[in-house]
């Protein structure tokens, strides 16, 4: 159609020269159907060739047999992804209806370390000056966590000691049943033995 069109232009481009030439209005009329005629058989040409390449893209898109994903894109099947190691979910223990020990813990004990007291944040291990724990037989201490006597211990300290003790010597002490103090966490001091004097008081003469 495209070579048809381009006949039918140099037919009215002659027959436009001889009508101007020799004054007819028949070869003037003739050359403007000629070109008309062209016109269409361009655009009808032009039509055809893009329905011939429609058709032939869609008949074999991908002439290579290989069909690529899109820029960016993987498909999904085009590999298995690794599975990834199990990360444990951590587990915290609810402390909905447990007995509040309120700030009265030592560093280090599960109740601290479950709700740590204001005054004792950041405290992981025993502080340098605080005096050794005093060694005690597992009969007695079983004595001393039966005995309702009172004991001093200090927030965020690991030992209680009895009033007397020079350890408590500029610092705030709080009493606290030794049962208490022993069902918290805290052990005895050396320094001032509060076991020794405790289990001697409660020992009949």
């Amino acid at each position: 159609m495209i070579v048809a069109s381009l006949l039918l232009i140099l037919v009215a481009v002659v027959l436009l020269v001889v009508g101007l030439t020799g004054g007819s209005s028949v070869l003037l009329a003739a050359s403007i159907a000629a070109s008309l005629l062209a016109a269409v058989a361009l655009v009808v040409g032009a039509r055809q060739a893009a329905a011939t390449r429609a058709a032939a893209a869609r008949v074999d898109p991908d002439p290579s047999g290989e069909h690529l994903p899109p820029a960016g894109r993987v498909p999904w099947d085009a590999a298995e992804l690794p599975a990834g190691p199990d990360i444990p979910a951590q587990r915290v223990s609810s402390t909905i209806g447990a007995d509040d020990p309120g700030w009265r813990q030592p560093p280090g004990s599960p109740a601290a370390k479950a709700d740590p007291p204001a005054g004792a944040a950041g405290e992981t291990a025993t502080p340098l000056d605080e005096p050794p724990a005093l060694r005690v037989s597992p009969a007695d201490a079983a004595l001393v966590a039966e005995l309702d006597a009172e004991v001093q211990v200090v927030d965020g300290r690991p030992r209680y000691h009895l009033s007397d003790c020079p350890h408590l010597y500029g610092r705030e002490a709080e009493p606290l049943p030794v049962a208490e103090a022993v069902r918290l966490g805290f052990t005895p001091c050396a320094r001032c033995a509060p076991d020794d004097a405790l289990l001697a008081d409660a020992r009949p003469l």
